[in-house]
């Protein structure tokens, strides 16, 4: 199974009825470049799985050594919240309530966000 599908399955739980999930991303609050250091990124750093429907936009925390797990909603912001323009090999994001790094592999998923927002 795909990452992002992972990632979809497991954010189902936090979802109003009828909500519908139009992009999904992780980021991490940590710098990366840190994460050479192993032990720093094991205990400073937790993922966090943005979710992006149609009506909000979740921040919710996830797993320490995984990004795919959703255990709980750190903050919803309104759907209209313009994510960003991301660019780089990891971007930093503040307009999500957190400084976040994001990995370039997610940021179609950013771009495709802040594109059905502005439609």
């Amino acid at each position: 199974m795909a990452i992002r599908d992972k990632m979809r399955a497991n954010a189902a739980h936090v979802l109003q009825p009828g909500e519908n999930i139009q992009a999904v991303f992780s980021a991490q609050p940590t710098d990366p470049y840190l994460a050479l250091f192993f032990w720093l990124t094991l205990f400073a750093n937790v993922y966090r799985v943005i979710v992006v429907t149609d009506r909000r936009i979740l921040v919710c925390r996830s797993g320490r050594l995984r990004m795919t797990p959703v255990t709980e909603v750190l903050r919803e912001l309104p759907r209209s919240t313009r994510i960003g323009s991301p660019s780089g090999l990891w971007w930093y994001c503040e307009t999500l309530g957190e400084r976040l790094y994001v990995h370039k592999r997610f940021h179609t998923d950013i771009n495709a966000a802040d594109g059905v927002a502005a439609a």
